[in-house]
């Protein structure tokens, strides 16, 4: 059963990363890789809250495994976000390349404290 969920989280998840990758970077015209930034930002949001409804008790282990693993699973892509940061290196734009790293991992961090945060009001 858990395999079904992981499955089907990650089938929701991965095209909802390419449309909404290519919807927030059709939005901007810069190199930077707004697209993969977003949706890792809404995985960690995801993510967080859904870390504080299982501290709370108020999620069992098959929405950990259909909502955690399986759709932030595929919804987030650390390869991405890495094979662009390099890219933007080898074009060089090192700055952008530097902040990409520092700003995903600093704002990532913060989304997943807020999701746990707002998880945490609501079931707390």
């Amino acid at each position: 059963m858990g395999f079904l969920l992981v499955v089907l989280g990650g089938a929701v998840g991965a095209p909802l990363r390419y449309l909404v990758d290519r919807a927030v970077q059709a939005r901007h015209g810069t190199s930077y890789p707004w697209g993969t930034f977003t949706v890792n930002m809404i995985g960690s949001a995801i993510l967080g809250a859904l870390t504080g409804a299982v501290l709370a008790s108020a999620a069992s282990e098959n929405v950990q495994l259909l909502v955690g693993t399986g759709f932030c699973g595929a919804l987030t892509t650390y390869s991405t976000f890495s094979w662009e940061t390099l890219q933007l290196a080898e074009a060089g734009s090192r700055f952008h390349a530097a902040a990409n790293v520092v700003v995903s991992i600093l704002a990532g961090l913060g989304s997943v404290y807020v999701g746990m945060a707002a998880a945490q009001a609501v079931f707390g």
